[in-house]
């Protein structure tokens, strides 16, 4: 519920902002968690054998990819309850997860080149399986949100983006086991649900599990504001929509033409 401005006579006018109570609440946790991830992450964690301080990245990297795939997945779910249903509701939540998977990819993306320049000497190698089909998954997402932004009939507009976000969930599969079936500079999975933690210190392990949560937090805040923000849009587009017609009608009351806003049909109109 979001909050709403009163008018005077008492009664609930539109919507003034997407925030409410539930939101605020999500909001002071990830705020929260994020300040105790970075006193994990930077501070308190251990440094890795190998990779030294590097490691510390992982904290932000893994956390922002398995994020960005979640919002995928909630795209092509809302992608296909739209083309079944047609429902406005699963199709806002295409577009906002969206928007909010983008984000969180390109977050991936920056910081596992940080993370590759010291480890593998360069920021990016395209011919690496895990980074060419990220990449892919980051132009999917932008090119999701590009077709939203096309003029045109809201409803066409929506089922174009939809055909498309039917295309994100396979790429995710193709990013997740890129590093299984192809030979790739990026490392296999940290964390293997057969030995979870086994190769992990126990503070590592527990930063890294706070990344999730914080990471967690973070995306609901975004995709629930998100939500509500493309709803109120919708709703302004047909309110405008509404309001011209009915301005259109009464210019063509006044003219003469009966309430007709393409005017008189006879052809002495014309002549």
């Amino acid at each position: 519920m979001t909050d709403t401005a009163v008018t005077t006579t008492g009664s609930a006018a539109a919507p003034t902002g997407t925030g409410s109570m539930g939101t605020r609440v999500i909001g002071l946790a990830a705020l929260v968690g994020a300040v105790f991830l970075v006193l994990l992450g930077l501070v308190w964690s251990p440094e890795d054998i190998t990779q030294r301080e590097l490691v510390r990245i992982m904290y932000v990297h893994v956390p922002s990819a398995t994020i960005a795939y979640l919002c995928c997945f909630l795209t092509t779910i809302g992608s296909v309850m739209f083309l079944w249903k047609r429902s406005v509701w699963w199709d806002t939540v295409a577009y906002a997860a969206a928007e909010i998977g983008a984000v969180f990819m390109a977050l991936a993306c920056v910081t596992g080149a940080i993370w590759a320049r010291p480890t593998w000497g360069t920021f990016w190698v395209w011919d690496d399986a895990r980074l060419v089909t990220s990449a892919m998954l980051f132009l999917l997402l932008v090119g999701y949100l590009a077709l939203r932004k096309v003029p045109g009939d809201p409803d066409v507009r929506a089922k174009r983006s939809a055909w498309l976000g039917l295309l994100l969930v396979p790429n995710v599969i193709l990013v997740r086991q890129s590093v299984e079936w192809w030979r790739t500079l990026h490392q296999k999975a940290t964390i293997q649900p057969t030995q979870l933690g086994a190769e992990m210190d126990g503070l590592m392990l527990f930063s890294l599990f706070c990344g999730f949560v914080v990471g967690t937090l973070v995306f609901a805040w975004l995709v629930i504001h998100r939500f509500r923000v493309a709803w109120l849009e919708r709703e302004a587009d047909e309110s405008m929509l509404a309001d011209a017609i009915a301005e259109r009608r009464a210019e063509a009351i006044d003219s003469g033409t009966g309430g007709d806003p393409f005017g008189p049909r006879t052809g002495e109109a014309f002549g």
